[in-house]
């Protein structure tokens, strides 16, 4: 008889089918909820942070109108320069078109004890400067929105790979099983959509939970059908187990079907929210100074509020990375003023005094020390004008970025943009390195977090990335 090879690729298929079984063994109980099969994953070394909260302004603020201060752009403002422009070299390949500078709209000043250069903009987060980390020296791979975006989130301009919430979740897994691992609160429908909190090749257990949409009110920001008013405890309760018993039968007869295996870990997990999530998810639980310390008691404050003080549940909950938009429509990423750069300023308000209440409190309840907060855009601003002057162009040359808590040393600079803001040119950090950075703060090595997919390992910095030991 010809004798059977199993290689280990037909060995672990199988052995997946076993986990589905194991999981469906622990829920038809219905006494507690079912332990994932197999060792929980653990960081490569001691971990600073446990979970992260990126705060995403969509659309590019402009980094010398917010925290990089360049005392020479007034007295340049309105000279014709030469600028070795990113959009332009990529339309005409032609270096050192001339631009009109563009001085700053807003006063700046200095915050607290480090002396950080804030402005006008941001008052209540600038209260805070002696907690933050600013990185004034990124750059980042393209000049769009949508790929830019794209490379912030998974480190890719075109290429479809996971996200990096999707990536933490895989390297760590979740502190609390009964929510998700990864949550995008308020996303947004364009540049990339569902790419930028997908899990691409990781299993689907990986993916982004989301809540809501950019755009729309933070108030319907929901999971749909987490309660059904219709039946009793009791009647949900024989309804699941009566599906899990035809989803092992369906398992039994075949196999391996990983589909089937996302989908019966999807309703595992569904059926633990159910008694979870809607205590997480609910902000009367709150009291009235705290609402107020997030602006949710004011309407320009209100919506981000509302996203800011549902970040720092799921934070409290175990939630392991929570991605929070500041977004708009498909059409009009929020902060990308090309024609009307004081608009910066409606932006401004809507999300400084949340991100603020948000610092207080997470540092006031213990949380900042192992939560790493993380401000930032898919690229900056130019610091000449666009539009016969009225606003700013994309920039992916130079621009700011922050870190809170986590394990970074707060009220420090690191890294320069040149002497009018335009491009990195001292300690320079890419995309990939805080990407790297921030990994090694969860006390994951960036080399060593891969996934083989296609005949190949993955990573989520490719080839590439530094970790920016300056910040420690």
């Amino acid at each position: 008889m010809p004798q059977t090879i199993t290689d280990r690729r037909q060995a672990l298929t199988a052995a997946a089918c076993g986990f589905g079984q194991l999981a469906l063994a622990g829920l038809l109980p219905q006494t507690a909820p079912a332990a994932l099969p197999g060792p929980a994953p653990q960081p490569h070394f001691a971990p600073r942070a446990k979970r992260v909260i990126f705060l995403f302004m969509q659309g590019g603020p402009s980094q010398v109108d917010t925290f990089d201060y360049k005392p020479l752009l007034p007295r340049k403002h309105g000279q014709s320069l030469a600028f070795d422009d990113a959009r332009t070299i990529a339309k005409t390949g032609k270096r050192g078109s001339s631009q009109l500078v563009k001085k700053p709209l807003w006063k700046f000043r200095q915050y607290g004890e480090s002396g950080r250069w804030v402005s006008d903009l941001f008052p209540e987060i600038g209260r805070h400067a002696d907690q933050l980390c600013m990185l004034h020296s990124m750059h980042t791979e393209g000049i769009a929105h949508g790929p830019a975006t794209l490379f912030l989130h998974c480190g890719s301009t075109n290429l479809v790979r996971p996200s990096m919430g999707s990536w933490v979740h895989y390297g760590l897994g979740s502190e609390n099983d009964n929510l998700p691992g990864f949550v995008s609160i308020c996303p947004s429908p364009g540049n990339g959509g569902a790419r930028n909190y997908d899990n691409a090749f990781l299993p689907p257990v990986y993916r982004g939970t989301t809540l809501g949409s950019a755009g729309r009110p933070a108030t319907e920001a929901r999971i749909r059908d987490l309660v059904n008013p219709r039946y009793q405890p009791a009647q949900q309760r024989q309804q699941f187990a009566l599906l899990q018993s035809i989803n092992a039968a369906q398992l039994a007869s075949q196999t391996s079907d990983v589909k089937l295996e996302s989908v019966i870990s999807s309703f595992e997990l569904a059926w633990r929210m159910q008694r979870n999530a809607p205590s997480v998810l609910d902000l009367t639980r709150e009291t009235e100074s705290t609402l107020q310390l997030y602006g949710i008691d004011q309407k320009e404050t209100q919506n981000f509020g509302h996203q800011c003080l549902m970040a720092r549940r799921m934070c409290e909950a175990g939630v392991r990375y929570i991605q929070v938009t500041y977004g708009d429509s498909t059409a009009n990423p929020a902060w990308d003023q090309h024609s009307n750069l004081p608009k910066h300023a409606d932006h401004a308000r809507a999300v400084d005094r949340p991100i603020a209440g948000l610092l207080k409190d997470l540092k006031q309840r213990g949380l900042l020390e192992d939560t790493l907060v993380w401000w930032g855009a898919e690229f900056g601003r130019t610091p000449y004008a666009q539009d016969k002057g009225t606003g700013r162009d994309h920039n992916p040359d130079g621009f700011t970025a922050w870190l809170a808590g986590g394990g970074v040393k707060p009220g420090i600079a690191v890294g320069a943009t040149d002497e009018l803001g335009h491009v990195a040119v001292e300690n320079k950090i890419h995309m990939h390195d805080l990407h790297a950075t921030i990994l090694h703060l969860l006390g994951i090595d960036h080399r060593r977090l891969t996934y083989r997919y296609s005949g190949r390992d993955f990573r989520l910095t490719d080839v590439h990335g530094r970790v920016v030991r300056e910040i420690l």
